[in-house]
């Protein structure tokens, strides 16, 4: 099937790419001309494990394309998903300028029935609204239909949730292109959920605000393991056993971040607000999750004293694991808070340095560093602000001896507590 896919963040080219693995024709579109000019010469904006060898393999293939006119993606396809930013606003909402855009310039281009699946994360009733849009802007009135499809990637694991979905969520305001979007899903084998728009576009902030829930609570409960000397690996392995509760998100740390579990929580909050409800519990949900940051940064402060002109090696900047993402990224904030204190930075990340710098910019207290085993060349203090599996084989030994003191605070609890004791660290950890 011919498919447009209009944006090609995370979210779109991710989805244009595996859309085209199981053989759709695709037509990526964006209007930024840099980026599809970098994605033509068979450059990447974005590392996304198993993306950059899907995207070259299908574009070699002919079923992958990109373009910055709309016009050729309308015309091209029958499906037209919107997968565009929906940015914070200062109060919480949601910034759907982008979305409406796109609904004016989809509805000048159609001359057929089309069918229009916002792909974007969208307050309950956009749909509504995209629909409305597209009515007062198409000129040739022609018929079409809205479809709510929400995403549901995990940055770091986007190619294989899109490959091997858990559900498949469709909203729609009419049968009609049920069958349309059941053909398009079908290569993928995955229960397949049939809603009302509306309902489709609850699933999603409902899923994502949730999971934010189970992090808040593993927060929480790491408190009352470090007040009695608990262990919450333990406490989180033998709750996530209980099939009804599951392991998945029970991993303390210090706090959640990245560009959707934040935006979608206080556009959640902010969406019951205006239908009249107080969502009393996901703002507790946000306090716990400042609060885990501010304990973080008091441990490290209690056990070196003074901050100032000490000098910290922190391995990680993206928000977690297998992505260069560093948008309201804990790590980027952990940086900040020290470097307020007064302290000198000395950090890596293996894959986020590049983006990292142009919102934690190098300079008199702040260095790069390609190798992680050179961090902590002359560090007062070790940090690990993000899970890398790479961090794990770090040179202890060696960190040791070329430290001025052989101190490690684990924000991710990647260490083993015992073990670090007999190699002759000072180690503190989350809840344990």
């Amino acid at each position: 099937m011919r498919l447009s896919i209009i944006g090609t963040g995370y979210v779109g080219l991710t989805t244009g790419a595996c859309f085209a693995e199981v053989g759709h024709d695709v037509t990526c579109v964006d209007s930024d001309e840099a980026k599809v000019g970098l994605l033509k010469s068979g450059g990447m904006p974005i590392y996304e494990p198993g993306l950059e060898e899907l995207v070259h393999k299908n574009v070699a293939a002919g079923r992958l394309r990109f373009t910055t006119s709309i016009a050729e993606g309308v015309e091209r396809a029958l499906v037209i998903f919107i997968a565009v930013p929906t940015p914070p606003l200062p109060d919480g909402s949601v910034d759907l300028s982008f979305i409406e855009k796109v609904a004016r310039e989809i509805a000048g281009c159609m001359t057929s029935y089309k069918v229009v699946v916002d792909k974007s994360t969208v307050p309950v009733r956009t749909g509504e609204k995209v629909a409305e849009t597209i009515r007062r802007y198409c000129r040739a009135r022609v018929d079409f239909d809205v479809v709510s499809n929400p995403e549901f990637l995990r940055e770091g694991y986007a190619v294989e949730d899109l490959m091997h979905p858990d559900r498949i969520v469709i909203g729609v305001q009419s049968p009609r292109p049920v069958p349309v979007m059941r053909e398009i899903y079908e290569p993928f084998g995955a229960p397949i959920i049939v809603t009302d728009l509306n309902s489709a576009e609850l699933i999603k902030h409902a899923s994502n605000s949730f999971l934010a829930l189970k992090i808040s609570y593993i927060n929480a409960i790491s408190v009352l393991c470090e007040a009695t000397g608990a262990n919450v690996q333990e406490v989180a392995l033998g709750m996530g056993m209980d099939h009804r509760i599951g392991q998945e998100f029970l991993q303390a740390g210090i706090g959640f971040g990245g560009s959707c579990f934040p935006k979608d929580l206080s556009a959640f909050i902010k969406i019951a607000e205006q239908l009249g409800y107080d969502f009393r519990l996901l703002k507790e949900v946000q306090r716990i999750n400042a609060e885990q940051m501010d304990r973080f940064v008091k441990k490290i402060a209690d056990t070196l004293w003074v901050l100032k002109e000490k000098t910290l090696g922190v391995l990680g900047l993206a928000f977690k694991q297998n992505t260069d993402d560093v948008r309201m990224s804990p790590a980027i904030e952990l940086c900040q808070r020290l470097l307020r204190e007064g302290a000198r930075l000395r950090v890596h990340d293996p894959k986020a340095m590049s983006k990292a710098r142009a919102v934690l910019p190098e300079g008199p207290n702040v260095t790069y560093v390609d190798d992680m085993n050179a961090v902590p060349e002359g560090c007062d203090a070790l940090v690990v602000a993000t899970e890398w599996d790479v961090f794990k084989k770090l040179d202890l030994e060696r960190a040791r001896k070329v430290m001025t003191h052989p101190i490690l605070f684990d924000g991710r609890n990647l260490f083993d507590p015992r073990e670090m004791e007999r190699l002759g660290w000072i180690y503190k950890s989350i809840g344990r």
